[in-house]
């Protein structure tokens, strides 16, 4: 994969607003790298396997976004240990099968996945904060560990087939079903990314070779992204203890609506241009090359 300089700034750009999206509301990143790399680097053929690599690269960015919102969250308080302890190891396997799934989907069926994904998200938050729950108390009775086992797993499968970090599945799961004080769900859902997205990014970077790229492309991608991506969820994470937190879901699902139906958009008007186009194969990796 060729990374021109416009791209890598592009690449830096997209990784400083995942990063503060994520560090505020414990998404991970990927929800705003994904449709952000198919907005500014495009697809390459018909069938859309550079998804694929963008979600290895994704999936890399999610730890650097993790690590330092969790590390936040932690000196404020509001990682719940308990929670943590029992959701992770269930998220941990459901997103390693979650990715062995993904590599069965074709790019394409990935990417509208993703946008229906993303819409859903993004309509049902604005709808969660203009009809808001009642309050989760301050002090919530321990939920069982069934349930949190229950939902880790839900939100490993998801973020493993997506390539996200799960944190939009988490966060509202715990909040609905565990009653999870917002600030304490997101601190939760941030700690099990720092773990999730590694056994995660590991298994998508190594199975890429399979659709035509090499880990040293994802690697380079994400090289890109990384840096601005670690400041931004140290920014994002801070700001979550003091922004009103309404606003910024407000904020961010709007963006997030608009990239959904930007990608979807995208999709249709080129089924449109070449019908029936057949398939192209990606650049292979030198390794891939035949002999």
């Amino acid at each position: 994969m060729d990374l021109t300089l416009a791209h890598a700034l592009q690449a830096a750009g997209l990784g400083l607003v995942a990063g503060v999206a994520g560090g505020l509301a414990g998404i991970g990143g990927s929800l705003i790298i994904l449709p952000g790399l198919g907005l500014f680097m495009g697809y390459d053929e018909p069938e859309r396997t550079v998804q694929h690599l963008y979600m290895g690269s994704a999936m890399i960015v999610n730890f650097l976004v993790a690590a330092p919102a969790a590390w936040r969250h932690s000196r404020a308080g509001s990682v719940p240990g308990s929670i943590v302890k029992v959701v992770l190891p269930a998220m941990t396997l459901a997103m390693l099968a979650g990715v062995l799934l993904s590599d069965q989907v074709r790019g394409e069926r990935l990417v509208l996945i993703l946008a229906a994904f993303i819409g859903g998200y993004a309509l049902l938050n604005i709808y969660r904060v203009v009809r808001p729950r009642r309050n989760a108390p301050a002090h919530p009775p321990a939920p069982r560990g069934g349930l949190l086992a229950g939902i880790g797993g839900f939100t490993g499968v998801i973020g493993g087939l997506l390539g996200i970090g799960g944190g939009i599945v988490m966060v509202p799961l715990l909040q609905v079903f565990a009653r999870t004080p917002l600030r304490l769900a997101i601190g939760a859902s941030s700690a099990a990314m720092c773990v999730t997205a590694v056994f995660g990014s590991t298994l998508k970077v190594w199975g890429l070779p399979a659709h035509g790229f090499s880990a040293g492309d994802a690697l380079l991608l994400a090289g890109a992204m990384a840096p601005t991506a670690i400041v931004g969820s140290l920014v994002g994470a801070r700001l979550t203890h003091t922004l009103p937190l309404k606003a910024v879901r407000i904020i961010i699902s709007a963006l997030l609506l608009a990239a959904a139906a930007r990608m979807a958009l995208s999709h249709f008007q080129h089924e449109r241009r070449t019908p029936g186009a057949p398939s192209v194969e990606p650049t292979r990796a030198p390794s891939e090359q035949p002999g």
